[in-house]
């Protein structure tokens, strides 16, 4: 790309979109965010969104998402009443209490300078409330600095910014395809029709971005599962840390609820003809009764809502980031970890597409390593 682009069309209603959309506009862009249902109707509105780099990844990985958590400190510390972004740290333990397996995990947190603590049922209480001792083996690991986000009530906060900078929003626009002329990215087209001209295009749908950028002639491999996401009805427990157990993954959500997921229950739901997913009540109220087994007291939990669909994960559990090579002026967002580096990923894609200049950042994450 030779000049900075004026106008630029982002598919996807997600954190990856949204993000990119509102640090596009920051840079001065005129934007248009295209998307198939309403914003956070995919991936985003059934997401845990747990911000860590916990565990074991590539270097280049673990330190976009470090910096996923700086931009989200920032963001707390401008207002540390906001009900829907909180550091309360983050409680793990590997299946059947193995000890080992969660030494060896704390062993590598420490190695890299990630904060981890080993804590057991007798001393989890000097870290953080609302647990069920009882529940946490004797070997298991607080990380103090993580935290967790509600993506809706993010992307929410982020348009009113996009909207106030004059971003276009296009919603219910049903599958949206990017168009090219002379080998470059033109603009999009929705499923009604309508064309919407662009001088750079980002492909961030989530899971449907591999089929999207497959239509121009790229393979992008997709390794993403079915998932779902369970919100409780209200509690009086107050948990405070994100839980990450062999059974049960578990955060607090606002208006004092629980956002819940696993993946043990995967071969329970169904995929309908008509694309959408069902799961029996019995599963739900299951994966409700095991977290009601973490909480102090071991309250009757009760579960509100749940939403399913596929994971957005690629081929090889790696972001994908950044300027098809085979088809100049379209970028593309598409990673497991939306939530964690929503918002550095969007600040970093946003400077590429403006200024041409690839960030270092993203040098692993390139679409062409799949070519």
């Amino acid at each position: 790309m030779t000049s900075s682009p004026s106008r630029v069309a982002v598919i996807g209603g997600g954190i990856l979109g949204v993000s990119t959309a509102v640090h596009l506009l920051r840079g001065g862009a005129s934007v248009i965010l295209v998307t198939e249902a309403d914003l956070a109707s995919g991936a985003s509105g059934r997401s845990l969104s747990w911000l860590n780099s916990a565990g074991q990844r590539t270097n280049p990985y673990h330190k976009i998402r470090v910096a996923g958590i700086d931009r989200y400190r920032t963001l707390f510390a401008s207002d540390p009443t906001r009900e829907w972004l909180h550091f309360d740290g983050g409680l793990h333990w590997a299946g059947d209490g193995d000890a080992e397996t969660t030494k060896a995990r704390h062993a590598y947190e420490k190695a890299h300078g990630y904060d981890s603590k080993l804590v057991n049922a007798h001393t989890v209480g000097e870290y953080t409330t609302g647990i069920n001792s009882g529940s946490v083996p004797t070997t298991a690991i607080f990380n103090p600095g993580e935290g967790w986000v509600s993506l809706p009530h993010l992307i929410d906060f982020l348009m009113e910014e996009f909207k106030n900078r004059g971003g276009q929003l296009i919603t219910h626009a049903g599958k949206t395809s990017v168009q090219v002329a002379d080998g470059r990215a033109i603009g999009v087209t929705t499923s009604h029709g309508e064309h919407y001209p662009a001088d750079a295009v980002l492909v961030a749908c989530g899971q449907q971005t591999p089929a999207v950028v497959k239509e121009l002639g790229v393979d992008i491999p997709d390794a993403s599962p079915v998932s779902m996401l369970v919100i409780t009805e209200p509690v009086t427990q107050k948990v405070r840390p994100v839980m990450n157990t062999p059974r049960v993954a578990l955060r607090p959500n606002p208006g004092n609820t629980l956002a819940l997921d696993h993946d043990w229950y995967e071969e329970s739901i169904t995929e309908n003809v008509d694309g959408t997913y069902t799961i029996a009540e019995a599963i739900v109220q299951q994966l409700v009764d095991e977290a009601a087994a973490l909480l102090e007291g071991k309250p009757a939990l009760k579960p509100a809502s749940w939403k399913l669909g596929r994971k957005p994960i690629p081929g090889d559990g790696e972001p994908v980031f950044g300027e098809l090579q085979e088809v100049p002026g379209c970028f593309v967002a598409f990673s497991h970890s939306g939530a964690t580096i929503g918002l550095i990923a969007g600040e970093l894609l946003a400077e590429e597409i403006l200024t041409d200049q690839k960030h270092p950042m993203l040098a692993t994450f390139r679409p062409e390593r799949f070519q």
